[in-house]
């Protein structure tokens, strides 16, 4: 048991993810740092350690909804009850619709999309019960607008924030804050763990633009914002006083998603969906 607040964070062996963890731990919440390969948290207790903060480590798959199901009812069991969950794990698959195999679109929605609804649901009841909670899910600028030969990407994370924004009017009546983030260009790794075997295939007519497209984006990431910065917004999230649905972590982020949307933070969409609901009762909310 702990009397400090407790966060799950999901993804947490580099980039967003690792520094996400310390900067709720600087806060002063419990953190339990979740990844789906616990051998590769060396980066994270180093990062800890220099810092001077610490946290659990514990394996979580997020395709795998028993196992994770298992390690966050294990976490409440351990420290009492989980205040903020973090929903950044995830992954990329690379190519246009015609290049996608019914397996590779699948994963996309495994990972970004229905792990993120299993443990999302799965911590619902208990932060509904108590009238508190955080629910943070890292999503993309992806997420608003759909980029050329990231279209199982995209479209997992559209449905991933069409989820959360559905959700969130609804969970605030019980108390509960659900927000999504907003990264745009951020240098992690995720460029280097793409699959782009699309890129080698002999006369695909793809080919061309594929790789065209490649090479931008490679260098978008490259100079684009530095994940500790980036992390900074999910924690300010995570722990504002004056929650909001939507947030941008950049200003490259906001004129992104700009294009798209232009009600940036959330605030008429979800006080229209929240109208929709009635007027809330004394002292819910």
């Amino acid at each position: 048991m702990t009397d400090r607040e407790v966060a799950v964070v999901t993804g947490t062996s580099s980039g967003i993810g690792l520094h996400t963890a310390i900067g709720l731990a600087h806060k002063g919440l419990h953190v339990v740092a979740t990844m789906r390969d616990t051998e590769r948290a060396t980066a994270l207790r180093t990062e800890a350690a220099r810092q001077g903060v610490d946290l659990t480590v514990r394996a979580l798959d997020v395709t795998d909804h028993d196992a994770a199901r298992a390690c966050l009812d294990g976490v409440t069991a351990e420290f009492g009850t989980i205040d903020v969950l973090v929903n950044n794990a995830g992954s990329a698959a690379f190519g246009t619709l015609e290049q996608l195999s019914d397996a590779t679109l699948q994963k996309q929605l495994d990972v970004n999309y229905l792990g993120v609804a299993a443990l999302t649901r799965h911590v619902l009841p208990t932060m509904r019960a108590s009238g508190a909670g955080r629910i943070v899910t890292v999503t993309s600028n992806g997420g608003a607008i759909g980029e050329p030969f990231l279209d199982a990407y995209c479209a997992s994370k559209f449905a991933v924030e069409g989820l959360m924004q559905s959700l969130a009017p609804v969970a605030a009546r019980f108390g509960v804050q659900v927000s999504v983030v907003e990264p745009a260009s951020v240098v992690t790794h995720m460029m280097d763990n793409l699959d782009t075997d699309v890129l080698a295939v002999p006369g695909d007519p793809y080919r061309d633009l594929a790789d065209t497209f490649f090479q931008s984006a490679a260098a978008l990431m490259a100079s684009g914002q530095a994940a500790q910065d980036a992390a900074a917004v999910v924690v300010e999230a995570a722990t504002t006083d004056t929650p909001r649905f939507r947030w941008q972590t950049s200003e490259a982020a906001v004129d992104f998603v700009g294009l798209s949307l232009a009600d940036l933070d959330g605030s008429k969409v979800f006080g229209a969906m929240s109208a929709l609901l009635g007027e809330p009762a004394k002292g819910e909310g």
